[in-house]
């Protein structure tokens, strides 16, 4: 194991060293770059050929990495030191830096694999390229998709896709990365499975129906019938079967592979828990609790015991944050646990975990879409859930001892009723699917609430949850006339944050 974390670390630093050149290669991969084209000059340091392992190092790290801005939108942490704009759904501008980061990257390692002849870096690379785009279209609407990270071709200005467009694509994508993924080529430089093929096609194939049901609003998304599509892969392709499946990065106490947290200064002074979270936990004494969260100061200094749900208090994210700071001179407050950023490994950051997957089995099944007991999914993921950090957490005895989960899964708050209206079904799935988002899979747990309204996020007066971000300025400024066609098209021409994308339609 210990050597295994040394060549993780040494490929990281190895791909770093080797991403400079490649980097500023391919800055006109999309049009909306950040530089202008007379910036750019010919790179003498550049290397025609880059083994597509570092390539592969370079994007895994960075790709499943945990998104904090998320805790605060699906109100699972709140901000005491100023007004952040995620807590008080008021964000404005994203970023496209995925594109020349990721994006560009990816297919870089994509034709350094075709060089070599090796299939599994291609599958990989569609699978990457269709995270990213999933993510990137969520956010915004329709975006750069068939035209994009195609600068060396010329395409300095690339058009924009319709949403449909891309989730099509992407679908079908990952229906080739599904097709090319084999046993015989080697994927080296591997950190998310250790060159694991079988398990790349289990975490792509999932992937395929996170799509899909991500896409309930939808009954069809181009060609593609979504509950057909769901049920043919669900029923013929392989799966995660268990949490060693899982789509997770390990992080290892070496430079550049520790945990995304760690000595994060704003995790050890103003960062506190959400009540809307906690009071979930709290009402079905869930003692996952105990691993996200710290004991108020006031239980501390009364000698409660840690597995005491009593000791546990959050704030109210919709509440001024100077409101929420009397809580602390109250004491009666909790902070995020202390080991989020004082241990440099905790838990994998997964963007699709087995709990996950059987979550969307569950909903698939209530749906109608598969046949089969929504229970038992729903039953599995939660079980699954308590294994991860049962796994993962360290001493989990001092959380876990004594809990049953058959107990637990038999608790009316928890139970599941295969009988009970769907609406009622949907909401017993998001609700607990929420539960194991804490640090995990970035903004899914968001985007469950946009399509779903489950759970049922505590919100301001007229404040509503953003359906999207607002484009860059960066495209404004190199790429106006495609993202002012796509505006038109999409939002009469508004780049607004409460306007409704195609998929929530």
């Amino acid at each position: 194991m210990k050597n295994n974390i040394k060549t993780k670390a040494h490929n990281s630093k190895t791909a770093k060293r080797l991403m400079r050149s490649v980097f500023f290669a391919g800055l006109l991969s999309l049009a909306s770059c950040e530089s202008s084209l007379d910036q750019i000059n010919d790179n003498p340091n550049d290397q025609a050929t880059i083994d597509p392992k570092y390539l592969l190092t370079y994007v895994s790290k960075n790709t499943f990495q945990v998104n904090a801005d998320n805790m605060y939108a699906s109100r699972m942490m709140i901000g005491t030191d100023g007004e952040n704009t995620f807590q008080y759904m008021k964000w404005g501008n994203t970023s496209f830096e995925v594109y020349t980061k990721q994006l560009l990257n990816t297919v870089k390692m994509m034709q350094e694999a075709e060089k070599i002849n090796n299939k599994n870096y291609i599958a990989v690379g569609k699978f990457l390229r269709a995270y990213h785009f999933f993510n990137i279209s969520l956010r915004v609407g329709s975006a750069p998709y068939s035209e994009a990270v195609k600068g060396e071709f010329g395409i300095t200005q690339p058009k924009y896709d319709t949403q449909e467009a891309i989730m099509s694509g992407i679908l079908s994508e990952l229906k080739e990365a599904n097709d090319l993924i084999n046993t015989n080529d080697k994927i080296e430089g591997d950190i998310v499975f250790n060159g694991d093929a079988q398990k790349w096609k289990k975490l792509i194939n999932s992937f395929r129906l996170k799509i899909l049901i991500t896409l309930s609003k939808k009954t069809t998304v181009g060609n593609y019938n979504i509950a057909t599509e769901f049920a043919a892969i669900a029923g013929s392709q392989p799966l995660m079967t268990s949490i060693a499946d899982n789509g997770e990065l390990k992080f290892a106490d070496a430079a550049d592979s520790r945990y995304t947290m760690f000595n994060n200064s704003g995790y050890g002074s103003s960062l506190y828990m959400a009540d809307y979270f906690i009071n979930l936990f709290k009402d079905r004494k869930d003692p996952r609790l105990f691993t996200f969260a710290a004991q108020t100061t006031g239980a501390k200094e009364n000698g409660k015991a840690i597995t005491d749900f009593t000791g546990y208090n959050g704030g109210n994210p919709t509440s001024s944050y100077s409101d929420n700071a009397e809580l602390i001179t109250a004491k009666n407050i909790s902070k995020v646990n202390d080991r989020f950023y004082k241990d440099p490994t905790n838990e994998p950051s997964s963007v699709l975990s087995y709990s996950e997957l059987e979550f969307i089995l569950a909903e698939a099944t209530a749906r109608g879409w598969i046949s089969g007991s929504a229970k038992t999914h729903y039953d599995n993921a939660i079980k699954a859930s308590f294994t991860f950090y049962q796994t993962y957490v360290k001493n989990p005895g001092q959380y876990f001892a004594g809990f049953d989960v058959n107990q637990y899964l038999a608790t009316p708050l928890v139970v599941y009723n295969n009988s009970a209206p769907l609406q009622e079904q949907v909401e017993k799935i998001i609700t607990q699917k929420y539960m194991i988002m804490f640090h995990q899979a970035q903004w899914t747990s968001y985007y469950d609430y946009l399509r779903t309204g489950f759970p049922n996020y505590p919100l301001k007066p007229g404040v509503p949850a953003p359906f999207r971000f607002r484009y860059p300025q960066s495209e404004y400024n190199y790429n106006s006339a495609n993202l002012k066609a796509a505006l038109s098209s999409q939002y009469g021409g508004n780049d607004n944050i409460n306007s409704k994308p195609w998929w929530l339609q």
